[in-house]
């Protein structure tokens, strides 16, 4: 589990119901806009097809350090939420830390009693590509 995925599980243990999708939003906000060669290569992402919002992931790198890359709607302020957490606890991080990560780190949030079981799939839908393409990265180099 990486320091900053940590620091997030925290952050959200201390708050109480809303204030939890309070803080999802606050995560929204601060998405990295998509860098414009991926706006040129649209190949180069990934649809995160358990998402019911159009969400695309790509993942670069090595093991040392690995770089993500999403695109998700501002419609959508959930999925970009997620999305933002995912970027926060992850990007830029080793590859064995990624692939570390718990499978229920959604969980670990808190968020399931909060929001719907589809939206928890997203996210959960998310964190296995990105640990399917991390381990894809490591195979390659």
């Amino acid at each position: 589990m990486t320091s900053a995925s940590k620091e997030i599980i925290e952050e959200f243990g201390f708050l109480e119901g809303n204030l939890k999708l309070e803080l999802l939003l606050e995560f929204s906000e601060s998405l990295p806009e998509l860098d414009d060669r991926f706006g040129e290569h649209p190949e180069l992402l990934e649809r995160v097809e358990e998402c019911q919002s159009p969400v695309f992931i790509a993942v670069e790198g090595n093991a040392d350090k690995v770089l993500l890359h999403f695109s998700a709607p501002r419609e959508a302020p959930t999925t970009r939420g997620f999305a933002s957490i995912l970027n926060s606890a992850l990007n830029m991080h080793s590859a064995k830390e990624i692939l570390g990560i718990s499978d229920d780190f959604p969980t670990m949030l808190g968020l399931d009693a909060l929001i719907s079981p589809l939206r928890v799939r997203g996210m959960r839908g998310m964190l296995a590509r990105i640990k399917r393409k991390t381990a894809e990265l490591l195979e390659s180099n």
